[in-house]
């Protein structure tokens, strides 16, 4: 298992607009959530322009199907979004963690 970061970027007005898709966002990474897949999610703040979700999978195939349903992505409530391969090189994510050589 390896971790993932999802990377969005949002609209200007994302704040403003994100209201009728809110629920059904938060019930797709709430269920990635239990099934163990999402390990952390938020937006950034100050500006509110991207969100960052850190995923727990066998691949990236994972968070991209996760980007690919988000009523947030289908709705054009972001405009760019990118999967990286995500290395832990200080701390840990409870359990989830797995030591990763430093880089």
């Amino acid at each position: 298992m390896a971790y993932f970061a999802l990377f969005y970027e949002v609209v200007d007005d994302f704040v403003a607009r994100r209201a009728l898709y809110r629920d059904e966002h938060l019930r797709l990474a709430r269920e990635a959530h239990a099934r163990g897949e999402v390990v952390l999610a938020g937006a950034l703040a100050d500006p509110a322009d991207r969100a960052l979700i850190i995923f727990h999978a066998h691949d990236r195939t994972v968070a991209e199907s996760f980007a690919r349903e988000d009523p947030y992505v289908v709705n054009g409530l972001v405009k760019h979004w990118e999967v990286r391969p995500w290395t832990i090189v200080v701390g840990s994510l409870g359990s989830q963690a797995t030591a990763s050589g430093a880089s």
